[in-house]
């Protein structure tokens, strides 16, 4: 985490902000004041802060509820919060994946990330408990959000697991494989068919995966 940056959230209140902001695709101040029992003016002040060194941005739009008037004003976590939270790649891991490419050519990076995955796959599978998939949704879903992708199951029927942090996002970026790698990697370890969705809204990044 950059030193800066963790001096902007240093404190109480902009750490617990922040964090919300993080699980949330935006939110009204009154709605942030709601969630964390702040008044409205200490979040409005914490906000325009945040606002100012570039770690939310603040946008108009609907109601929610489908009402009409004036679009409410919500704030969102932007691209440079991102560094915030826990990254578990870092610029070596890169280079080894390139280094991986001009030994072995073009197949190289992805037949070490598949081997990567295999393993985790084989790590989650004697950690995860559970009968039933739902059972070893949550059980997943708390070792996932222990390793920072901050993980919930959510849903009644279609359960899915949604993770609010992407700990390697540079990666995914960088090698697409690995969106197929995690769904296949999810779908071994629950033992169920699985769908990935991915959802991008300002500096946020939301995966479900979907049980089938």
């Amino acid at each position: 985490m950059s030193q800066k940056l963790l001096q902007a959230v240093a404190q109480n209140t902009r750490f617990r902000l922040v964090n919300l902001l993080k699980r949330t695709q935006g939110l009204s101040v009154q709605e942030i004041a709601d969630h964390l029992d702040m008044s409205y003016m200490g979040v409005k002040e914490s906000c325009q802060d945040l606002e100012r060194r570039g770690l939310v941005d603040a946008r108009r739009e609907p109601k929610p509820d489908g009402t009409t008037g004036r679009p409410r004003m919500v704030y969102r976590l932007t691209d440079r919060a991102h560094e915030l939270f826990p990254v578990a790649s870092n610029p070596l891991t890169l280079e080894v994946l390139d280094a991986a490419r001009r030994l072995h050519g073009p197949a190289g990076p992805e037949k070490l990330l598949l081997l990567v995955w295999q393993q985790k796959a084989i790590s989650l599978s004697e950690k995860v408990k559970g009968e039933t998939v739902l059972e070893r949704a949550i059980s997943l879903a708390k070792i996932r959000d222990a390793e920072g992708h901050m993980a919930v199951v959510e849903g009644e029927g279609e359960w899915r697991i949604v993770e609010h942090h992407c700990p390697f996002l540079d990666l995914i970026r960088e090698y697409p494989i690995i969106v197929k790698l995690e769904t296949e990697m999810f779908a071994k370890v629950l033992k169920a068919e699985v769908r990935r969705e991915e959802v991008s809204s300002g500096g946020l990044v939301r995966v479900e995966y979907f049980l089938q």
